[in-house]
């Protein structure tokens, strides 16, 4: 099976590349993979996408993306795409259930998984209370308590964000120290609602119709390890990300986290007509607006690719 343009991925990058490479007449594929709709697919309400003065649904907003890319011929496939060959032009890409898709052009918008810590109750409450994304849900706790888990320079920032917006701030750190920069550390210490609680490790938590409160141990394995409950209403991940990029380990530059490095900034990769959009290439922003944008700018490229050919 032959296409000018496959788009491999399906949150905001995916489905807006999908939408500019149609009207374009590129008649792209585009497989959705393990999470169609992406990571927005685990919130509950956007209030942050521009044109939706009410919010949205993440679900919804997928949905309706989706409907987008339809509309103007996208044909959208369920299943992942598992491995690639970008050794030479038409590149091969295979899905789950062996279908062998040859494309003149690819466009990777596979995203990125945030990093949980492994608990059931992170499971139970997905969307109730615990979030991976400070900048996404951090208006709902406006004057509640929170806690952010993690030791870094995004657990410092989300939590200097968060302490802007609750009434308090936990900072859940496994070690006694903070590896975030010292700029980091010196501001989280000097915000008077931020309690840095080190040497702690979240075992579980509870509450009713949502989170309530955390169950934590003081110096895990320690002799004077102890029990302590937390009263809190949300729970904050900040214990990274993990880009969805391992096919493509063997083609494409990446950091050491795995995110796809772009040539100047542009979607554009060292292989021609191999492009990257979304959560996949972007260690730094991660909003659903941002991917979307770089969706547009990766099927233009393809589209100009394609024309310069």
């Amino acid at each position: 099976m032959k296409t000018k343009c496959l788009i491999i991925g399906s949150g905001p990058a995916g489905y807006t590349a999908a939408i500019y490479a149609s009207r374009a007449n590129l008649n792209p594929i585009e497989y959705c993979g393990l999470q169609p709709g992406g990571q927005l697919t685990q919130t509950t309400e956007v209030e942050n996408f521009p044109g939706y003065p009410q919010g949205v649904d993440g679900n919804q907003m997928m949905m309706d993306l989706r409907e987008q890319a339809e509309r103007f011929g996208t044909d959208i496939r369920d299943g992942q795409i598992v491995k690639v060959d970008f050794s030479k032009a038409p590149y091969v890409c295979t899905s789950d259930d062996g279908t062998e898709i040859e494309a003149d052009t690819v466009i990777i918008a596979t995203g990125a998984s945030a990093k949980y810590l492994g608990l059931d109750d992170e499971r139970k409450y997905n969307g109730m209370g615990v979030s991976a994304c400070a900048t996404c849900d951090g208006f709902f706790y406006r004057k509640k308590t929170v806690a952010v888990v993690g030791g870094g320079d995004t657990a410092c920032e989300d939590a200097l964000y968060l302490s802007g917006l609750a009434k308090k701030v936990y900072l859940i750190v496994r070690k006694p120290f903070l590896r975030a920069s010292q700029v980091m550390q010196q501001r989280v210490k000097a915000t008077e609602n931020i309690e840095i609680l080190f040497e702690h490790n979240t075992i579980g938590l509870f509450g009713e119709d949502g989170v309530e409160g955390a169950h934590l141990v003081k110096r895990k394995g320690e002799s004077d390890e102890s029990y302590v409950d937390i009263a809190i209403d949300g729970f904050f991940l900040a214990i990274g990300h993990k880009p969805n990029t391992d096919i493509f380990k063997e083609w494409l530059d990446m950091d050491e986290v795995g995110y796809l490095k772009k040539i100047d900034g542009t979607p554009r990769t060292r292989i021609p007509g191999v492009f990257v959009a979304g959560d996949c290439a972007d260690p730094v922003y991660r909003q659903a607006i941002s991917a979307a944008g770089s969706g547009c700018q990766a099927a233009i490229e393809a589209e100009r690719f394609l024309l310069n050919r």
